[in-house]
């Protein structure tokens, strides 16, 4: 028998194919920040007191230049190593959610965010009746971390889980895990930037509470960025994830919008996100975003009561399946309830389940199968009759239809 072929390849071989599987613009910015500390190591620079994140220079010169340069430099080879080595995971992740376009986007919103973040809080330090100190409005901060913990929060959102685990020692809950890293940062590396990390863990929960909702634009706005002829040779690239057909809000799933489109600065939202300083999950807010991020319809397992909807969904569709063909042959018409029995030609199509739900009344509503519909199922290989049934059965529904033609398959 030949061994697996992925036991035969090389180093170079499957460094190759990991890095193709890594999304367009996470590793354009790996790319970018290592370059550049290359470029940096081999010229020498390693005096980053003009393009570091300097409050002081930002405010008094208003060097606003800062805010980008100091998340693309780094000022060790370890630096380098670990943020881009916790971007890779993170960013991919986004990135196949948003899309490269509005990944930049929000790359650089949450820059600016944290920016602003860290201005205000050194301004309050240095400034503030009570004890000031300006050591922060000098303080020089580079690196891509604080975009990292914001990534933190937001994937953690995302995410659903209950609880993360810390470099494999230990689980902590979701909820306090970007802190946690803060801390476990704090206290086992040196020279490491607080406030630039705070600053990005509270960008990642503005961003996931939803108070940057009206800054993010619409799908339409990264559809036309997407199709201009600048990126045309991007695009094209198989690494590249467009944002047309993923998500369909203008950004991704958020605790502030669920089930609505309008910004975080209404009243009732305004209460909520000052309510708790830290994201609270809940049962109906997780499972309306698991439908924005997954669209379709899913089951969860190790659930009695979901598999017990499950089926009789399962069964009412079965049923409906049978009305819709009835309707179009009365001949063929079997009698489905208490003390009757189905016809030799329905008895073979249909499974005991249908049999048993058939008592359910079923409330039917007319739905028009439209041809681009039908061509796409035909052309998954099914009957185009068959096909027909199954959409009227599944009000059009695509993945249900699906579900449908591979039972009766």
């Amino acid at each position: 028998m030949r061994p697996n072929i992925v036991s035969e390849a090389g180093l170079q071989t499957r460094l190759g194919q990991w890095w193709e599987s890594i999304p367009f613009l996470t590793s354009a910015v790996v790319g970018v920040c290592g370059t550049i500390y290359l470029i940096c190591l081999l010229v020498g620079y390693d005096s980053f007191y003009e393009i570091c994140f300097l409050p002081s220079a930002v405010l008094s010169r208003f060097q606003v230049y800062r805010i980008f340069t100091s998340i693309i430099f780094h000022g060790s080879v370890l630096h380098v190593l670990f943020n881009m080595m916790a971007l890779v995971p993170l960013g991919s992740e986004l990135e196949r959610i948003m899309g490269s376009v509005r990944m930049l986007y929000i790359i650089f919103l949450l820059a600016i965010s944290n920016a602003l973040f860290h201005l205000t809080i050194a301004l309050l330090v240095a400034y503030n009746p009570i004890h000031s100190d300006p050591f922060l409005m000098n303080e020089c901060a580079i690196g891509f971390s604080g975009i990292l913990f914001s990534m933190i929060v937001i994937e953690t959102s995302l995410s659903g889980h209950q609880s993360r685990s810390v470099f494999g020692l230990f689980n902590v809950p979701a909820k306090w895990y970007a802190w946690i890293l803060l801390v476990v940062f704090q206290v086992v590396m040196t020279n490491v930037s607080l406030l630039g990390h705070l600053c990005g863990i509270l960008s990642g929960f503005a961003y996931t509470y939803g108070l940057f909702n009206f800054l993010i634009p619409g799908p339409s706005f990264y559809s036309t960025i997407e199709a201009s002829s600048l990126l045309s040779s991007c695009v094209r690239r198989p690494k590249f994830i467009l944002c047309t057909g993923g998500n369909p809000s203008a950004f991704i799933p958020t605790y502030s919008s669920q089930g609505t489109a309008s910004s975080g600065f209404s009243a009732g939202s305004i209460w909520r996100n000052l309510s708790s300083w830290i994201p609270q999950r809940e049962t109906s807010a997780q499972s309306a975003q698991d439908g924005h991020m997954f669209p379709g319809r899913g089951r969860t397992l190790g659930s009695g009561r979901n598999t017990a909807s499950d089926a009789n969904s399962e069964s009412n569709l079965q049923v409906r399946l049978l009305d819709n063909s009835n309707s179009e042959n009365p001949s063929d018409m079997a009698v489905i309830g208490t003390g009757q029995q189905l016809s030799d030609g329905r008895r073979s199509t249909l499974n005991n389940t249908a049999v048993a739900a058939a008592e359910v009344p079923v409330h039917h509503q007319d739905y028009v199968v439209s041809e681009e519909e039908i061509q796409k199922l035909v052309s998954m290989g099914f009957e185009r009759t068959q096909v027909e049934v199954a959409l009227a059965a599944a009000d059009g529904d695509l993945n249900v239809a699906v579900e449908i033609l591979s039972q009766q398959g």
